[in-house]
């Protein structure tokens, strides 16, 4: 179900019986009971008047502010766990419109090394969070497992193996890399990577496959997007371009992780 359109519908119920009480019930019960009105209300108006300014609050927050979610599995590794409880700013990059994602308001576009949440362009009922290497007009490509953007290797360090087998198997190595200056780390597992070639998706003519490596041109409103666990994550390589109007917001802070409270902190 679409939450946000839940919580829209019950803030504008609760809205328009907060309305009629004020302008025709409360009139009624003045002129019938007096001062002591308050008292006779019916219980479906005093609940919706009573939870009117909390649905509000919330939706404000949720469609403006800062929104929570849950990481589903561990696409993301090293940087996100599966359990992470996440934090994802709404005004990073732009006041949208709820329910709609219309764009009113710029305030800044993604950055390439941003981890965002966006709506999966396959099916935008499913809320997706990948890292972007690529904006509009830049050509990423992925070449023996090393990451290249217009041209130019990404510069990438391998720190060591990477042991959590509870969340990976195998024996991935972890790597560090740096884009525009913000540093983070990926996973990298040993042998050939995924076969690529075929893919269909909108702007497949600005992408060449070669077996397990691609070369792709972002075009202009869209963003490529890729797991920080590159052998184990099903991203823009997969399914294509990301549009701005699927952006949901940059992901910024674990607040908890019932499983490892010292998951909690900022997301680089």
């Amino acid at each position: 179900m679409d939450f946000a359109l839940i919580l829209f519908v019950l803030l504008l119920l609760t809205a328009v019986i907060k309305l009629i009480d004020k302008v025709v019930l409360k009139p009624r019960r003045i002129e019938q009971y007096g001062e002591e009105q308050e008292d006779y209300r019916p219980w479906w108006v005093e609940y919706s008047v009573s939870f009117f300014p909390v649905i509000l609050f919330v939706f404000v927050l949720r469609s403006f502010v800062v929104e929570p979610f849950r990481i589903p599995s561990g696409s993301m590794l090293p940087t996100l766990q599966d359990g992470d409880m996440i934090l994802v700013n709404k005004f990073n990059y732009g006041i949208r419109l709820p329910i709609v994602d219309q764009k009113i308001i710029p305030l800044g576009d993604p950055q390439k090394g941003d981890v965002v949440v966006f709506r999966y362009p396959v099916n935008p009922d499913i809320d997706y969070i990948k890292r972007i290497v690529g904006v509009p007009g830049d050509t990423v490509a992925y070449i023996g497992k090393r990451l290249f953007i217009n041209g130019e290797a990404v510069d990438t360090t391998v720190l060591g193996p990477y042991v959590n087998p509870s969340q990976q198997a195998g024996n991935p190595l972890k790597l560090q890399e740096k884009i525009d200056g913000k540093t983070y780390e990926t996973l990298n597992m040993p042998g050939d990577g995924a076969y690529l070639s075929g893919r269909s998706f909108p702007f497949a003519q600005n992408c060449e496959y070669a077996a397990t490596d691609f070369k792709c041109t972002v075009p202009e409103g869209h963003y490529f997007v890729m797991g920080d666990n590159r052998d184990n994550s099903e991203d823009s390589r997969y399914w294509g371009f990301v549009p701005d109007n699927h952006l949901v917001g940059k992901a910024f802070f674990v607040w908890m992780n019932f499983g490892d409270l010292g998951r909690i902190g900022s997301i680089k």
